[in-house]
């Protein structure tokens, strides 16, 4: 497991890089992106239920299950933006 700094630098570091690489996307492209951002998260959801199953203790218990509800929660809220985001592109004869 990592340890202490290089964890800590290893996440400003990634953090730095998303928020570069997220400015300089096209905004005809946020609609893919945010797509693609989906399945991350629902990669996520998995590896939350994953570590859930494989805890012992309550603690254990209640910390993946928080984890689980968040990413849950994460995914479906990327949809449901994606899903408004693409009402913006439909023409007023394709809406009911």
């Amino acid at each position: 497991m990592i340890e202490g700094f290089t964890a800590l630098y290893i996440f400003m570091l990634s953090a730095f890089t998303g928020y570069e690489v997220i400015s300089r996307v096209p905004v005809i492209l946020h609609t893919p992106l945010m797509s693609g951002s989906n399945f991350v998260h629902g990669i996520v959801l998995v590896g939350a239920m994953v570590a859930m199953g494989h805890a012992e203790t309550t603690l254990e218990l209640a910390i993946g299950f928080i984890g689980v509800a968040l990413a849950a929660g994460n995914a479906v809220g990327g949809f449901v933006v994606t899903e408004r985001m693409l009402e913006m592109f439909k023409s007023e004869k394709g809406r009911h």
